[in-house]
C-alpha cells in the first residue's frame, strides 16, 4: 500500500472544491458541465439547481440556451441514467461508457430482452429516427411489429442502450417533460461519436471532479465494472493515497487539495446530484447514519443541505397561494448562525426557483 492518509475532512474539502461548492465559479455553461463530468438529468429541473448553488450569476436561460445551441446535451450515460453532457464529452465518451449502458440494460429487462432478435430491433430504431426524429411512444408501433410480445419499455431501453442517441431540445430544459423526442447523434450534433474507447481519460476526468478516489468509486459512479486492470497502467502518472480505512485512492498529480480546516458556506444541493452518488464511499458527505434519510426507495434522492460541508439536511419547495416556501429538515441541531446562513442562501434559491412568486418564505421543521 502507498500514499499518506488522507482524512475524512480532507477528502470532503478536496471534493467540494473540485464540485466548485467551496466558492461559486465563473465558468460558463458548458464549460462547468464538462468539468463535473455531466449532470445527473433524470428529472428536467435539478441541473438547473446544481448549477445555480456552483456558479455565480446563473440564470436559467443560460443553461437553456447551452441546450437549444447543442452545446449541451442529454442523453443516457453513465450507469444508463439520464445525464446532461457537453456535446464534446457525450461525443468523447459515448463509446467508452458503452459497457454502463449494456449493464442497465440487463439489470432492468434481461429477462424481457431473452431471445430478443436485438440488431433487428436496434436497425429498424436507426431506420426510423434517420428519417426524422421522434419520441419512443412514436417509435413503438414500429417496434412492437417486429417483436410483438415485448415490453414496450424493453424494446426502448435496447434501442437507447445499442445507438447514441440524443434528446432533442427543447426536452431536458426547465419543466419541459413529458416524452421527448430523440435524435441519431451524428444528425443532430453533425459528427459521430468517437469509435475510440477511452477509459483511462475518463478516469482522469473523474479524478478531476471527484478525486481522490478508489477504483471502486469509479465503478460506482461510472456503472461499469472490473475497471482495475483499465486503470493500472496510469498508476505511475498519478498521485496515491489512503483513506482512514486503508483503502487506496487514485488522484491527478497537479490537482487541489485544501486544508481541512478551510470554511466551507452552506449549500443547498438538488435532488440526485452527482456530489451525492459519485462514490462507493460516500462518507465523505454523507454520514451513513443519514444515509436511509437522503436515498429512499425507488431510486430516489432527496435534495440536500450541506453545512460544514457534510449533509446535514434535506429541502423541499412549494408555491402556495403566490407564496414560495422551502422547507428545510435538519437531520441534527442546527446553531443560530448556521440556521441564518440556511435561511438567507434558502431565500436566494427560493428566488431562482420561483422568480414569479409574490413573496418568499424560508421554514424550519423539527428536527427529524
Amino acid at each position: 500500500m502507498t500514499g499518506s492518509v488522507l482524512s475524512r475532512l480532507a477528502l470532503n474539502r478536496a471534493l467540494l472544491e473540485r464540485q466548485l461548492l467551496l466558492r461559486r465559479a465563473t465558468l460558463g455553461v458548458a464549460a462547468a458541465v464538462e468539468h463535473l463530468v455531466g449532470l445527473q438529468a433524470q428529472v428536467v429541473n435539478p441541473p438547473y439547481i446544481g448549477l445555480w448553488t456552483r456558479l455565480e450569476a446563473f440564470e436559467r436561460a443560460l443553461l437553456t440556451r447551452s441546450m437549444e445551441e447543442r452545446q449541451v446535451v442529454r442523453a443516457a450515460l453513465m450507469r444508463s441514467t439520464l445525464h446532461l453532457f457537453s456535446a464534446d464529452d457525450f461525443l468523447r465518451f459515448r463509446s467508452t461508457l458503452q459497457p454502463a449502458l449494456t449493464k442497465g440494460l440487463n439489470s432492468f429487462h434481461g429477462r424481457n430482452i431473452r431471445g430478443m432478435e436485438v440488431e433487428r430491433i436496434v436497425e429498424a430504431g436507426r431506420a426510423a429516427l434517420a428519417a426524422t426524429p421522434q419520441s419512443f411512444s412514436a417509435l413503438h408501433p414500429l417496434l412492437l411489429q417486429l417483436e410483438p410480445d415485448r415490453l414496450k419499455d424493453a424494446l426502448d431501453y435496447t434501442v437507447r442502450t445499442y445507438l447514441p442517441l440524443v434528446q432533442v431540445f427543447p426536452a431536458g430544459s426547465w419543466k419541459k417533460g413529458g416524452s421527448p423526442a430523440y435524435a441519431l447523434t451524428e444528425q443532430y450534433l453533425g459528427r459521430a461519436v468517437d469509435a475510440e474507447t477511452a477509459v483511462g481519460a475518463l478516469f482522469r476526468r473523474y479524478l478531476a471532479a471527484f478525486g481522490p478516489a478508489s477504483v471502486m468509486d469509479f465503478q460506482t459512479w461510472s456503472g461499469m465494472s472490473k475497471l482495475s486492470e483499465a486503470v493500472e497502467p496510469l498508476r505511475g502518472e498519478l498521485r496515491m493515497f489512503r483513506d482512514e480505512q486503508r483503502v487506496e485512492l487514485f488522484d491527478l498529480p497537479d490537482a487541489p487539495l485544501p486544508a481541512g480546516d478551510i470554511p466551507a458556506p452552506v449549500r443547498f444541493l438538488p435532488e440526485y446530484d452527482n456530489l451525492l452518488i459519485g462514490h462507493a464511499d460516500r462518507t465523505r458527505i454523507l454520514s451513513d447514519v443519514y444515509r436511509n434519510k437522503v436515498f429512499l426507495t425507488a431510486g430516489r434522492v432527496r435534495s440536500v443541505i450541506l453545512v460544514d460541508g457534510f449533509v446535514r439536511g434535506a429541502w423541499k419547495s412549494d408555491l402556495q397561494k403566490g407564496t414560495a416556501i422551502l422547507t428545510i429538515e435538519p437531520f441534527e441541531s442546527l446553531s443560530s448562525g448556521q440556521q441564518d446562513a440556511l435561511a438567507q442562501e434558502g431565500e436566494r434559491l427560493l428566488r431562482f426557483i420561483e422568480d414569479g412568486a409574490k413573496a418568499f418564505e424560508v421554514r424550519f421543521a423539527p428536527v427529524a
